[in-house]
């Protein structure tokens, strides 16, 4: 793409910011760059806690877990959510109700943007692939897809299996059983936003 718009930023939210959301950051970014490219630079992927170990390095075992999926921790530290973050985000995706709940408590007008990411899994996978979005770019298109993620909600119930189980303290496999729906509910979701690079908007 040239001449970039304004990207599509989608924040991902746990606890510590050390597990379920710093794996799903970093493995989010390795897979978009894989399917896009240059062009992922359209999808700005953040992640934060709510009760952050600020400063803290992704933990070893979701770091371990992250590099057999072919992606490093890198750099990574652990961010506090703050205010504005949650409703400067296109996307907002907890890791459980939980979580939900507190980004919506901070910021309630972000409710049509917030959902936990095995909600929005189900919700992006509910929708019909072949319609039309509207929107001249992807990340316009993108934005156009959480609105029709928001008025499917009432499609499904919520429930337990909406949550992704905190792996902290917990032994290794545990942290692979976390990581294996964390890639089962992310990797859906950011494959129908990047589908949206070469889709034909609405109206066309």
């Amino acid at each position: 793409m040239a001449d970039q718009p304004w990207p599509f930023t989608v924040l991902l939210v746990c606890t510590g910011n050390i597990c379920r959301s710093a794996l799903a950051e970093r493995l989010g970014r390795a897979y978009l760059t894989e399917r896009l490219g240059a062009d992922a630079a359209a999808v700005r992927l953040e992640s934060a806690g709510t009760r952050a170990v600020v400063g803290s390095a992704m933990h070893p075992d979701s770091a371990l877990v992250l590099q057999g999926y072919g992606a490093e921790a890198g750099d990574f530290r652990a961010r506090q959510l703050a205010d504005g973050m949650s409703a400067d985000a296109d996307l907002t995706l907890t890791m459980t109700r939980v979580h939900r709940r507190e980004v919506l408590r901070a910021a309630p007008r972000a409710l049509q943007r917030t959902f936990t990411l095995r909600e929005a899994a189900d919700l992006a996978q509910l929708l019909d692939p072949a319609r039309r979005l509207d929107g001249a770019d992807l990340p316009s298109r993108a934005r156009s897809l959480v609105k029709e993620m928001a008025a499917a909600r009432s499609l499904r119930h919520g429930g337990d299996e909406d949550d992704v189980p905190d792996p902290i303290g917990k032994p290794l496999h545990v942290h692979e059983q976390v990581g294996e729906l964390i890639v089962g509910a992310l990797l859906p979701v950011l494959s129908r936003i990047a589908d949206l690079r070469d889709a034909t908007p609405a109206g066309v």
